[in-house]
């Protein structure tokens, strides 16, 4: 099969590799759409320590099932050959204090698609059976390839708690900034706020109904502040706006260590969190929400493009590009 190799930072090549053996418990899937997540623009510079070369990455996708384990038929019989899915890419132990609580993304044996385990961008992937989600009749292969960075920001949103009249802030208004924008605004907040520096996302936070700001000129307060960029600035930003009493969630992982006024922070009686992914019912939660339409992208902040021009999209993405999302089509669905 066809598969986008990364080799070096800034070295993406298409190479012909096998086609993934199916385990027990795993289920094969052809690959329709795999998008290019923010975290993986870190791996490609080598900055992220979860990604090293050689490494097919890629974990946000929809396909279509071309092959069932002998125990995946058993665990799963709805799943079916020519079964339209996406799959949970966070492969958990699920024995584990966290897992048995619904935290399974903080399971110490996780394993990730396109860090520690072959990735989307290719032809075919594999995917443990219990991880598989059957798209909605009528759901487009496209929108639910955004089922994993939704799931990302409904496991953020849930995580700040927001309250009907509340303010917040998302810094960034890349994919996961838009979509934490729509899963903030399900909780009825009074204003969402949010800071880009590109000007044709400004635009796209616009028609979510968020109200663009400029974090040189504007100091909030606001009750909540999620940074969903990962930089010393845009985090420092965050904890500045953020009013007394208030909450900050970090989940941008672009830097991997900043410095932040602790003192301050501690006077103010800040509470900050951490959100990492998310469990299985963040991402049932995406998915439905995609299918409703309640959550989505629009058409125009999207683009779809062939495996081989994979590297360019990722250096595309990395200086500023004026879509949201763009998604690799490995090859034609039969």
């Amino acid at each position: 099969m066809k598969a986008l190799v990364y080799e070096a930072p800034y070295q993406m090549t298409v190479h012909d590799v096998p086609v993934p053996t199916v385990g027990a418990d795993e289920v094969l899937i052809k690959v329709a759409y795999s998008g290019i997540c923010g975290s993986e623009l870190s791996g490609f510079e080598g900055k992220n320590s979860l990604r090293k070369p050689p490494l097919i990455m890629g974990h946000e996708f929809s396909g279509v099932i071309t092959e069932i384990g002998a125990q995946a038929a058993i665990t799963r019989p709805d799943l079916q050959v020519g079964s339209q899915v996406t799959a949970n890419p966070l492969v958990t132990c699920g024995q584990c204090e966290y897992c048995l609580v619904g935290r399974q993304q903080l399971c110490p044996k996780r394993k990730l698609l396109s860090a520690s385990l072959p990735g989307s961008n290719a032809e075919y992937v594999t995917v443990t059976a219990t991880n598989v989600l059957v798209l909605p009749e009528g759901m487009a292969l496209t929108t639910a390839s955004l089922t994993e960075p939704m799931a990302c920001a409904v496991h953020t949103a849930r995580i700040v708690s927001p309250h009907p009249g509340e303010t917040a802030l998302v810094v960034g208004a890349g994919p996961i900034g838009l979509m934490t924008i729509q899963a903030l605004a399900v909780y009825g907040l009074k204003t969402i706020y949010c800071a880009d520096l590109n000007a044709e996302r400004l635009a796209m936070v616009e028609s979510l109904g968020a109200v663009p700001v400029n974090l040189k000129e504007w100091n909030g307060p606001v009750d909540i502040a999620i940074d969903a960029v990962g930089a010393s600035a845009t985090r420092q930003s965050c904890a500045k706006v953020v009013r007394a009493g208030g909450r900050v969630a970090w989940t941008g992982l672009h830097e991997a260590e900043s410095a932040l006024p602790i003192n301050d922070l501690i006077r103010r009686e800040i509470v900050a969190y951490g959100s990492f992914a998310y469990n299985p019912l963040d991402f049932k939660a995406a998915l439905d929400g995609l299918a409703s339409g309640v959550f989505a992208l629009q058409p125009a902040w999207t683009r779809i493009e062939t495996l081989e021009k994979g590297s360019a999209c990722f250096e595309e993405l990395l200086h500023g590009s004026s879509v949201s999302k763009i998604w690799l089509q490995p090859g034609e669905l039969s």
